[in-house]
């Protein structure tokens, strides 16, 4: 794939070279005009959309504007020498100055056409440039050198981003009869605290989607956002309940992010969940809590506290939520009401397959808004964090795996439920449910 798209970009980069360095030609014979100006047309019509196998509209496009941008580079080059050795010329002639003004005014005209097809291509499908990648290049196209800077980093991110994700989907066509991912019970993902499940915006980012392409039953905890782990519990208890007797499917496999993980828990141990639970798979759970929270409640004011809760509680019912208790959801957090939780549930219950996985960032810059800012301070009171939660707190059941990249930047909370939609260097996180659930499915659950 990467080969055939350098190819292209070679071939695109010497047609548009020629074009656009080609006014000495045309101005001597302007029949020229009818073979350079289709040909023109025609580059930047096509170019890039059959470089790739894919049946995305958006990713073809994406590859189209990644490839004009490069051509443009390209032959931006290629063009500043040859209009350099038209000036030498004209130096020593002493004439030609009338000629190098109007192949230069042909040629930049040409350019910007090529360069304009190609940024506002990736602009507007590119999922991987984000919003400050975007801002930064339209800040900076106006600044020498800061601006071919600014271009460099926009034409990697959509480079890599073409080529992940076209071999991304050859990989899911070519394994779609195996099915690898279509477990003996349905697949029930549980999202963690403050956020709630919806279809316009998927808390899981693209990893549903992924599951199911590989054979996965996917469904939804739909419980609130933001309510303690007992009243969350009971919200999934009937919810498992229900799956079973609508889907007929005797259990469920769960995995469970952040917060959810504790929920499910209570749920599994204390109210009934536990003949329907085939497996409990916890992600970023804290099953020892977080001290930065003890520490964050009890250094803040009743009154911003308070504050705060009211705030969002209020906000929340407007989105639906019925009940919604911040103080609640977030003590339950605390270091010290997991250790009450835990000695109240127990370990991982008998009979059902328990296993736990955690990350941990490298740097505070790669967690993203807000976690890049709490990074530095949950590190002072937890230690090695994934920006919210400590690694400490993650391990639980009869197996526990701790994601690290060979990168420096780290896997953060957001990352390990694809929040941001981002691929993160060193981790695939759809890939990685998928081998997730294959490994279910391999254990017959």
């Amino acid at each position: 794939m990467k080969k055939l798209m350098i190819t292209a970009i070679v071939l695109y980069s010497a047609i548009i070279s020629v074009i656009v360095n080609s006014f000495i030609f045309i101005k001597d014979d302007l029949r020229l005009l009818f073979a350079a100006v289709p040909l023109f047309l025609l580059v930047n019509g096509i170019a890039g959309f059959f470089v790739i196998r894919s049946s995305s509209k958006r990713l073809r496009v994406c590859c189209h504007g990644t490839v004009m941008l490069l051509v443009f580079v390209a032959s931006a080059v290629i063009s500043l020498v040859f209009h350099t050795v038209l000036a030498a010329n004209a130096i020593i002639s002493g004439e030609g100055w009338l000629t190098l003004l109007w192949s230069a005014v042909y040629c930049i005209c040409l350019e910007a056409v090529v360069f304009w097809n190609g940024i506002i291509s990736v602009y507007l499908t590119s999922v991987q440039l984000g919003i400050k990648q975007r801002v930064i290049g339209a800040l900076c196209g106006m600044i020498p050198i800061v601006n071919l800077i600014a271009l460099a980093g926009i034409i990697r991110s959509t480079f890599t981003e073409v080529l992940f994700e076209s071999e991304k989907e050859q990989t899911d066509i070519e394994r779609s009869s195996k099915q690898i991912c279509k477990t003996k019970y349905p697949i029930l993902m549980v999202h963690g605290v403050f956020f709630r499940d919806s279809v316009k915006f998927n808390y899981w980012g693209r990893v549903p989607a992924a599951l199911e392409k590989n054979g996965a039953t996917v469904l939804y905890g739909e419980h609130e956002s933001a309510t303690s782990v007992r009243d969350s519990a009971e919200e999934l208890s009937r919810r498992i309940s229900d799956i079973v007797q609508q889907f007929g499917c005797e259990k469920v496999n769960i995995i469970a992010h952040s917060k959810g993980g504790l929920d499910c828990r209570y749920a599994i141990a204390k109210l009934g969940a536990a003949p329907y639970v085939a497996s409990l798979t916890t992600i970023n759970t804290p099953h020892r809590g977080c001290l930065f929270a003890d520490h964050l409640l009890s250094t803040i004011s009743p009154d911003i506290k308070n504050g705060v809760a009211d705030t969002y509680n209020a906000t929340l019912r407007k989105l639906g939520d019925k009940s919604p208790d911040f103080l609640a959801a977030v003590g339950d957090l605390t270091a010290s009401a997991c250790e009450i939780l835990n000695e109240e549930i127990g370990d991982a219950p008998e009979g059902i397959f328990c296993q736990s996985v955690g990350s941990i960032l490298k740097k505070a810059r790669d967690g993203q808004f807000p976690l890049n800012f709490s990074y530095g301070i949950v590190k002072q009171h937890d230690g090695p964090n994934d920006g919210l939660a400590s690694e400490k707190a993650f391990a639980w059941g009869e197996r526990y795996t701790l994601l690290t990249t060979g990168a420096s930047n780290g896997i953060s909370h957001g990352d390990m439920i694809d929040l941001n939609r981002r691929n993160v260097e060193g981790f695939d996180v759809r890939e990685f449910y998928v081998q997730l659930v294959s490994d279910l499915r391999s254990r017959g659950l």
